[in-house]
């Protein structure tokens, strides 16, 4: 197995590590390609305008992050079409399917362009062009890879004519129609063999050597060569096979990371809603969708943990935990509203020093389900890192409402907040909360951080949980004043009303222009969740989902609240689609 991603940016940190292999694989491979041609390929990335091309690099990826391979795809939206530059299978991993692979997913995505076709230079297969028998037989080998999809050579032009006297092997210039039944136009062969000529080859080719291929393309439409290694009915509705095993496309997949000891932190109590179903819900609703691809659970240091949270709130945890015996559980009872300096002997006391209300219970797995709940979340920020576009961490207990120094709200460590730290590190990031009650634990932890942009859409705190903050005055404090923004909002809210204030809500993240994106998900917005007064349908979750991810970031959705079991599942499952649908377009 193998999985193929699109490499998005060359300073992030996955990304950066591709990038150097396929250098590495171009001097190899291209020992004629100048040195200057391999160094600027960051650049091409980042700088559309500057080369007129916009370049896409695609990598295949085995076990271990290995690169097997790669496509260089340079796309001209002006002129709708793509031109395949390079794609080379790594050294010793020829005959695999890589290549096979990576062409399919270069004409998917032309496809999805809605382009005109893709073109390329090959080495040609005629003996008048090319008498060097072994290079003959490696460009008819190469020439047959391509026929099986339908690409070969344009005919009848002087594109084969050698730049200088003395060269050799001039290549065609190929064309794969991406299977449709229809024409090629002169007019638009021209400006494929133009802008090739132009800007691939900038300062190589004189005017008048364009100027002359150009002038040379008289059929209209051009002339395909007719099949040569594949019989003319040969049915290429489908990409061909290939024996590399399944093929992952990493970048039209959503990582997802399920805390597989959430189960362990079981509230036998009446009226507790925070209950292990709720995962099992979402999880028999998503995995169907063929959007997800699992992927197990990595151990992180407790610093994470510290890095968002106070000592003494994560100590108070731990060692309350381990006091109580399975299945029993201390509800805090006692508040220091008089005295917070002279905490009491007893820890089953002392719980109200650290929890903000009387129904977010320390158990005997409270410590180590909440621990678990922040690795999914790092291990999705990893997967970020990695490549994949998404990721969601599908975990219980939940954690938006655990501030520094405090917990409640069914929460203990604030997941998201220590995901979004992580990531922080590797440039801005946003966090949206989108669950109904006001996220004040991501807000007190980056309350001072004008790196970390903190957005809350929840219920107004005159009715909603936690009642104390979540007002739109709180705007952050000291450098982190204007990175928070509050949407309170009214008791009673349909889809329209909603998507308006989530509309406000992405038009601050963009002006924001965050790195990544971490998505607090509450599910708890739905008609008839008992812990929520608003009526958002499943139709309502999945027109959201496609407006966050219209944004086009690096998107980590860490799950947070909703209790309705009867519709928890569909009401995920179409937030996701929508997610994907404006996430993975283009």
């Amino acid at each position: 197995m193998f999985r193929i991603r699109r490499v998005q940016d060359a300073t992030w940190p996955g990304d950066a590590r591709v990038i150097v292999q396929v250098q590495e694989i171009l001097r190899e491979q291209f020992p004629l390609l100048a040195p200057e041609d391999v160094a600027k390929l960051p650049e091409q990335l980042l700088n559309p305008l500057k080369y007129r091309f916009r370049t896409i690099l695609f990598a295949a990826e085995g076990s271990g992050n290995r690169l097997k391979g790669f496509a260089l795809f340079m796309h001209a939206p002006d002129l709708r079409f793509g031109y395949l530059d390079f794609m080379s299978a790594a050294t010793m991993q020829t005959g695999g399917g890589v290549g096979g692979a990576l062409y399919a997913r270069v004409r998917e995505e032309a496809k999805a362009l809605e382009l005109t076709g893709v073109f390329f230079e090959c080495l040609p297969d005629d003996p008048d062009l090319c008498a060097a028998p072994s290079t003959l037989r490696q460009n008819k080998a190469r020439l047959r890879f391509y026929e099986r999809f339908g690409a070969r050579p344009i005919v009848g032009t002087a594109y084969e004519t050698p730049l200088k006297p003395e060269d050799t092997c001039p290549p065609y210039l190929v064309a794969d129609l991406l299977g449709r039944n229809k024409p090629l136009r002169r007019r638009d062969a021209q400006k494929v063999a133009r802008a090739v000529l132009e800007r691939k080859y900038a300062g190589s080719c004189p005017p008048g050597y364009v100027e002359m291929v150009v002038a040379s393309f008289e059929d209209d439409p051009v002339r395909i060569r007719d099949p040569r290694y594949v019989a003319p009915d040969a049915d290429r509705s489908a990409a061909p096979t290939w024996p590399g095993g399944t093929v992952l496309h990493q970048d039209k997949s959503i990582a997802l990371v399920v805390n597989d000891r959430h189960d362990i932190h079981h509230v036998h109590e009446r009226g507790y809603v925070e209950a292990p179903v709720r995962i099992r819900s979402i999880l028999k609703a998503i995995e169907p969708l063929g959007l997800f691809q699992r992927i197990k659970v990595r151990h992180f240091g407790e610093e994470h943990i510290l890095a968002v949270h106070d000592r003494q709130l994560v100590e108070y945890i731990r060692r309350a935990s381990a006091l109580l015996k399975p299945g029993e559980s201390v509800y805090p009872y006692v508040f220091p509203i008089r005295n917070s300096t002279k905490p009491p002997k007893e820890l089953p006391v002392r719980a109200g020093y650290f929890c903000i209300d009387t129904f977010t219970p320390i158990n005997h797995n409270a410590f180590l389900a909440a621990k678990r709940a922040v690795d999914c979340a790092l291990t999705a920020a990893q997967a970020l890192r990695e490549g994949y576009r998404a990721a969601y961490a599908l975990v219980r207990p939940p954690g938006h409402h655990a501030e520094r120094r405090v917990f409640g709200g069914f929460c203990y460590f604030n997941s998201a907040a220590a995901a979004a730290q992580s990531l922080s590190r590797h440039g801005r990031v946003a966090v949206l909360d989108i669950d109904f009650h006001h996220g004040n634990g991501t807000q007190d932890i980056f309350a001072r951080r004008p790196d970390v942009l903190t957005l809350s859409l929840h219920g107004h705190p005159r009715f909603a949980y936690p009642y104390f903050s979540g007002y739109e005055e709180e705007k952050g404090e000291g450098p982190g004043e204007g990175f928070n923004l509050n949407i309170a909002l009214p008791e009673t809210l349909d889809g329209e009303g909603y998507r308006q204030a989530l509309t406000k809500a992405l038009r601050r993240i963009t002006k924001f222009a965050p790195r990544t994106l971490v998505v607090a998900l509450g599910l708890d917005p739905a008609k008839g969740d008992p812990t929520g007064t608003w009526g958002l349908t499943a139709r309502d979750f999945e027109r959201n989902g496609r407006m966050i991810g219209e944004l086009r970031l690096p998107t980590l959705v860490v799950q947070e609240g909703g209790y309705r079991i009867r519709s928890l599942g569909t009401n995920a499952k179409h937030f996701f689609v929508g997610l994907a649908a404006g996430l993975f377009s283009r």
